[in-house]
């Protein structure tokens, strides 16, 4: 999952640590350095270390495959789930790999009941954080000869302590430094790592994100120079690496200007945010192609947090505004996220309608269209393509008590649709709007799939 999607995951993450695996486990954390595509630049090693886990970092395309196969072998050896963080560049790259692993025969585990390890009440879980505890130091000990971390001894003058991508560009920018990678970087190898600093005269870590590992080797007493704050945002590379080395703060070069996203041409979300803009909307959006809705030429979207928050922020502001005010809020989901994230929210926008009811509109476009065009239970078929049992999105807000549930084209019923929503703004109910039209890319996946069945 990306970053962000840990947090959802966050709740049972930090109890499976207490209770072990009995099977290999890995989390595979795709940190977004640089903001390429989220909401924030959170630096997810810190979950490796408040939820006591242990955490490996590739630095290329080879490792990402070997650590893989490596953190399943840690993960069922200790009996701990694995984080495996990657970033942005890493992802992004491409190089030749050896495929060295034997593919072992599949087998089914046998139940073994285990109440204390599975069942966390507090009289179980005291005893599972002093496992956790003890696991992390067997784990540490174990990282003090690992052969994930990798010393280069060149000159004594300049030491650098780096991890996954940084390493590509710490050796490029300092060609002549002693490199100490860590590719295992919780529970560090603090010895290993003390050691390293002892041998050279001035050291530095170089990571990309917060002062993580920095602040866990100065907390041992090791002497380190401390990154200066503006290298905490964005991605590195060769030239910021360069800047840090020489603790140079002064402003990067701006590079040229990208071609701002946009909604495709032909997608139908185009049509109701320039209703919604036309309308002069409060609009409580959400994480999809669609929140691009917030940008000219609709600039038709206020507020944006995480998936599915759409509808209790819609709920919170029909709440909390005039009454005036409070009948321009719509909130705006897609059929995905609604299916991910957003189904409590008509549950509570009945159970606790607001005074002018609330409108929520939901974006059918029949995909995930902002991660590939996926597959989803709202669909009719798996990711294979095969039939599956489809959820029908208005049967289900109409079961949960919804007092108005339509469903649209915005496209070539766009009048109706119009007077649709000015309708529904002026009642005092709660209503749905299932504005459905597939996505123009999906309309092109499935017209080629239906050429190759023929």
């Amino acid at each position: 999952m990306k970053h962000v999607g840990v947090n959802v995951a966050a709740d049972p993450l930090f109890t499976l640590t207490y209770t072990g695996t009995r099977g290999g486990l890995i989390l595979v954390s795709a940190d977004d350095p640089g903001l390429a595509s989220s909401q924030n630049e959170q630096d997810n090693r810190n979950y490796a270390k408040f939820a006591q886990m242990p955490m490996l970092e590739p630095a290329d395309s080879q490792e990402a495959y070997d650590f893989t196969i490596k953190a399943f072998e840690l993960s069922e050896k200790f009996g701990q789930p694995v984080m495996l963080r990657m970033t942005t560049r890493v992802c992004h790259s491409r190089a030749p790999v050896t495929l060295w692993k034997t593919p072992e025969e599949q087998t089914t585990p046998e139940y073994v009941r285990n109440v204390q390890s599975s069942v966390m009440i507090p009289a179980f879980a005291k005893k599972a954080h002093v496992r956790v505890v003890n696991t992390m130091h067997k784990l540490q000990e174990f990282n003090e000869t690992s052969d994930f971390n990798m010393e280069i001894s060149r000159s004594r003058d300049l030491g650098i302590i780096t991890s996954g991508v940084a390493y590509q560009h710490s050796c490029e920018a300092a060609p002549d430094a002693s490199v100490l990678k860590l590719g295992m970087t919780w529970p560090l190898p603090i010895e290993k790592i003390r050691r390293f600093a002892e041998s050279v005269k001035r050291c530095v870590v170089v990571e990309e994100g917060t002062r993580f590992i920095e602040e866990a080797v100065k907390a041992c007493g090791i002497p380190v120079d401390a990154k200066d704050e503006v290298f905490e945002y964005g991605e590195l590379n060769v030239s910021r690496v360069r800047k840090l080395l020489a603790h140079d703060t002064s402003p990067d070069e701006k590079g040229a200007p990208g071609r701002p996203p946009a909604l495709c041409p032909g997608c139908p979300h185009r049509k109701t945010f320039e209703i919604l803009r036309d309308l002069n909307c409060i609009v409580s959006g959400d994480i999809g192609c669609y929140t691009l809705g917030v940008l000219p030429p609709f600039n038709a979207m206020d507020c944006s947090v995480c998936m599915g928050a759409s509808i209790g922020l819609g709920l919170g502001l029909r709440s909390a505004l005039s009454e005036k005010d409070a009948r321009r809020v719509v909130s705006v989901i897609g059929d995905s996220t609604f299916v991910h994230s957003g189904i409590t929210g008509i549950v509570q926008m009945v159970y606790n309608k607001p005074a002018t009811g609330h409108l929520v509109l939901i974006l059918d476009n029949s995909t995930t269209a902002m991660t590939g065009l996926q597959e989803h239970p709202a669909t009719g078929r798996h990711m294979d393509m095969t039939p599956a049992p489809k959820l029908i999105l208005e049967d289900l807000c109409r079961s949960i008590g919804v007092d108005h549930v339509d469903v649209i084209d915005p496209v070539s019923q766009n009048a109706e649709y119009i007077q649709l929503i000015k309708d529904r703004l002026a009642s005092n109910d709660t209503s749905v709007i299932v504005v459905r039209r597939s996505c123009i890319l999906e309309m092109k996946k499935i017209a080629k799939l239906a050429k190759k069945g023929a």
